[in-house]
């Protein structure tokens, strides 16, 4: 788990840290943050965590060193972390941070939905920025919005009251069964792509379509891409997991 990886990598950085100081090494105040930063980060990759948490590492002591100077009461620090874990609940786990759809994107699913009344599914659905103008453009579709941080989907429970054709959900959409959908819209991260791809390809029935906003299913050509200057600065992929004998699609 990368959470157990980021603390193990933190705790083996100062280990060697305060080695190097019974050693006789000169640091203290900076120089001691950033030299725990530097081997935590190096304990991180020993431990194979993904590249980008290099950065967290070589910053997140000499952050704190930095904050500590500030004298800002500590009640401070668990508001901002409380507000943080409201918003951010699982991306340690999942490494999907929270992404909220544009207007221009809605605009653009909304012209891939079918023309005939259909169950659409959000998954991730933050605050619900897609399914909300989606219901009341379609009225004659059923929307399903599913999120786990608790934050964005208070903020859309409350959005979403009284709109008849959004079934508004916190959970896991991973344990959902994707069969009942025509249409999934993902905005999630380059990381659960291939288990969206797995769990679409066994589930999704055929005819049903996958729309994945910015990142694209590593290895499988989509059907087409709705470009990045007709869905609001990011590309839509495009795909029908169930399709059988489809011919890869090139270019």
């Amino acid at each position: 788990m990368l959470l157990i990886r980021f603390v193990l990598s933190q705790l083996v950085g100062w280990a060697l840290t305060f080695a190097a100081l019974k050693l006789g090494a000169p640091l203290s105040g900076f120089a001691l943050a950033i030299s725990q930063g530097v081997l935590a980060a190096f304990a991180s990759r020993v431990l194979r965590a993904p590249r980008w948490w290099l950065v967290f590492h070589l910053a997140f002591t000499p952050l704190v060193w930095a904050a500590s100077g500030l004298g800002i009461s500590a009640g401070w620090y668990l508001a901002a972390f409380t507000v943080l874990a409201l918003f951010y609940w699982t991306s340690f786990r999942t490494q999907v941070p929270l992404f909220l759809t544009n207007a221009t994107t809605t605009h653009a699913v909304l012209a891939l939905l079918p023309d005939t009344p259909a169950r659409v599914l959000d998954a991730g659905a933050g605050t619900g920025s897609l399914l909300r103008p989606l219901a009341a453009a379609r009225p004659d579709c059923h929307f399903v919005g599913i999120e786990a941080a608790p934050g964005p989907w208070v903020i859309g429970r409350l959005l979403a009251a009284g709109t008849t054709n959004i079934d508004w959900r916190r959970g896991d959409f991973w344990a959902d069964d994707w069969a009942a959908y025509d249409l999934i819209y993902t905005f999630l991260s380059p990381v659960p792509m291939p288990e969206v791809w797995a769990k679409a390809n066994t589930q999704m029935r055929p005819g049903a379509r996958l729309v994945s906003n910015s990142f694209a299913v590593p290895g499988v050509a989509p059907d087409f891409v709705v470009p990045a200057t007709e869905a609001g600065g990011r590309e839509l992929y495009v795909y029908s997991p169930a399709a059988k004998g489809k011919a890869p699609i090139k270019g």
